[in-house]
């Protein structure tokens, strides 16, 4: 096995970030950003229809998978908090397509 040995410090981050838990509900995101459905379908890489379920009413409702609430807080936090960010911790957050396919 290669990589790097995780450390102390590796290991209390490890137990700190587990500990957490980064959600915003839909409705929730919906209702404090004025988005549609399409930049939420963006926000959270799904599709527009799986959108659509989560603001259904009845049977055909959805409720948001994990992976999609916690992308929506990611966002609201970006939003909220972007200017406060040094550039350098930005520009490894949010590569951009281009500079993935190099690396």
């Amino acid at each position: 096995m290669s990589g790097k040995h995780l450390s102390d410090r590796e290991l209390t981050l490890l137990q700190l970030y587990s500990g957490c838990y980064l959600s915003m509900q839909p409705q929730d995101f919906y209702l404090k950003w004025s988005v549609t459905h399409e930049e939420m379908a963006r926000i959270c890489r799904c599709s527009i229809s799986t959108v659509d379920r989560w603001f259904l009413q009845g049977r055909n409702r959805r409720v948001a998978e994990p992976i999609y609430t916690y992308r929506l807080a990611e966002m609201d936090f970006l939003w909220e908090s972007y200017e406060q960010i040094p550039k350098a911790l930005r520009r490894r957050l949010c590569r951009q397509q281009s500079q993935q396919s190099e690396n």
